[in-house]
């Protein structure tokens, strides 16, 4: 960044990462440009503010912007404390938001429709490093403007790409026209979304700890409103990661929500359904059918999609970009976050050296950084910006000294797309934006982080 240095740094997203993407650049004396294109500083987790957290303050909030909000006379919550994500919202993110240091820098509205090299599309290589970026922005107001950048930090999440209720990656026949039956991820279907759920006949879908959060709640409504049946479909054979942990979760919340979650399939309040692939959603009066690979089929009112999240790599097209072919992580990145080998405990601590690409000065962090992964934790995002801003700030030693502690994880998140489902974002543990902790979470790390 040494020839573009009067230039800003553009962040794109303004949740929890994204956030501390800019504490950390301001720490550093570079200058943030953030942009989020919901109306506020996180948005996504709006869309769960009412999922609690299986991870305590202490590991959700992000040492450079707890100095920055100390300074205005924030008092932290309760670091022991499992925060619900309106509480991550209300008393952390949107206090930061209003800083004057970030206000200012926060373009909210603003939803970002590539990122490119100025005069060079992917295919150019010559003086490349030294050409600034330009992000191309669609602004609150209707217009479009390109912003000319020394360096780009994508911390967009994953929130608004799940993963498509078919298998092989693909939707089911049938799901884009039965979108009327399809909830959004991680309804609140005791509060604003009851009237949806009461009353009706329920399939959740997905091997996670999003699902298990949606089926406790939904037990919940259960017992007030006795109608409202609910059925839980997994992929798999056995329900068992997701059931299992209890005392041996290095996070108790979250072994919890296992235990809690086994005691109703036993008392048959949730009716599981192993095995069950679906192939089809065909619309049926006032239903629809689901309909399984191996034939079976289910009639239910609502679909409840807890299958996971997917990056949208689609503005980063005209970037050069180094991914893993199995979870389209960063390529250095992919074999140590695979949810087929990795738990959330498992990951090591990692940053700028690991989330580079050929591009240079750019980099991916937070959920979208795991790619299809779910087993990313807030913690670990704040660890990669500022390893990240470090190493734009030319501190390469800070870049690589990395510390991370992790909590043990008896049964981390399974929230895999086809290998389960997503967040509980561990934010959104969702996220993103969303494991354990995002998308992602009643126990999201984000949200694969829930309780």
């Amino acid at each position: 960044m040494d020839s573009l240095n009067k230039l800003p740094v553009a962040v794109i997203g303004a949740g929890p990462v994204g956030l501390a993407a800019a504490a950390h650049l301001l720490k550093r004396g570079l200058e943030p440009l953030i942009f989020e294109a919901g109306p506020a500083a996180g948005a996504a987790i709006e869309q769960w503010r009412h999922i609690r957290l299986f991870s305590p303050w202490r590991i959700n909030i992000d040492a450079a912007s707890v100095r920055l909000l100390e300074a205005a006379g924030w008092e932290a919550p309760r670091p022991t404390a499992l925060p619900y994500g309106g509480d991550l919202i209300d008393q952390y993110l949107a206090p930061l938001a209003a800083l004057p240091v970030i206000s200012p820098r926060l373009h909210t509205g603003a939803r970002v429709l590539a990122v490119t090299r100025a005069g060079l599309d992917k295919t150019h290589s010559r003086s490349r490093e030294a050409a600034p970026f330009i992000v191309r922005v669609e602004h609150a107001d209707g217009g479009t403007r390109d912003h000319t950048v020394a360096a780009v930090i994508d911390a967009s999440g994953t929130w608004h790409t799940r993963n498509p209720l078919g298998t092989s990656g693909l939707p089911a026949t049938g799901e884009d026209a039965a979108g009327t039956w399809i909830s959004a991820p991680l309804p609140d279907v005791t509060g604003r979304d009851r009237a949806s759920f009461a009353g009706r006949r329920v399939l959740v879908v997905g091997a996670g700890h999003s699902a298990a959060n949606t089926l406790i709640s939904l037990a919940g409504l259960a017992k007030e409103e006795p109608q409202t049946r609910i059925l839980w479909t997994v992929r798999g054979a056995s329900a068992g990661k997701v059931l299992g942990g209890g005392d041996a979760d290095g996070l108790p919340a979250r072994g919890q929500l296992g235990s809690r979650l086994r005691r109703l399939v036993e008392a048959g309040t949730v009716e599981l359904h192993t095995g069950f692939g679906i192939s089809s959603l065909t619309a049926r009066a006032a239903q629809v059918r689901v309909a399984a690979v191996d034939g079976r089929t289910l009639d239910v009112d609502v679909v409840v999609p807890c299958t996971g999240f997917r990056p949208d790599l689609g503005i980063l097209r005209e970037l050069r970009l180094d991914l893993d072919p199995a979870v389209e992580a960063p390529r250095q990145l992919g074999p140590l976050i695979d949810p087929e080998f990795h738990s959330c405990g498992t990951v090591p601590p990692h940053g700028a050296r690991l989330l580079a690409h050929p591009e240079q000065d750019f980099y991916i962090v937070g959920t979208k950084s795991y790619g299809r992964a779910p087993t990313f934790l807030l913690a670990t995002g704040y660890e990669q910006v500022r390893s990240v801003v470090a190493a734009l700030a030319g501190d390469r030693e800070a870049a690589d000294t990395l510390r991370l502690e992790f909590p043990g994880t008896g049964a981390c998140s399974t929230d895999a797309g086809t290998r389960g489902d997503d967040p509980a974002v561990p934010t959104a543990e969702p996220a993103e934006d969303s494991c354990c902790g995002t998308p992602e979470p009643v126990l999201v790390g984000l949200p694969n982080q829930a309780v």
